[in-house]
């Protein structure tokens, strides 16, 4: 299985929801906030997961999407 596949299992982009932004499957969470949490505020991808109810494999999805797409997301954050 490919990184891709095994990262689309966990993040979705749709529009209407949170303004298109790529976000966790089936959550209002994304991928710009955990990265937040992660990278500005010191939480843990433990820490996320369990304040989240998500699992630490979404978490880390989540970073690796973000990383791979950093100048975007970082650009419509900003």
């Amino acid at each position: 299985m490919s990184k891709q596949s095994v990262i689309t299992n966990y993040i979705e982009i749709t529009p209407g929801v949170l303004g298109g932004k790529p976000r966790i499957a089936g959550h209002r969470i994304s991928v710009a906030h955990i990265a937040a949490m992660y990278l500005n505020m010191g939480e843990s991808i433990e820490e996320i997961a369990r304040d989240y109810n998500l699992s630490p494999a979404a978490v880390h999805a989540a970073m690796t999407y973000y990383y791979d797409h950093r100048e975007e997301i970082d650009r419509r954050t900003a």
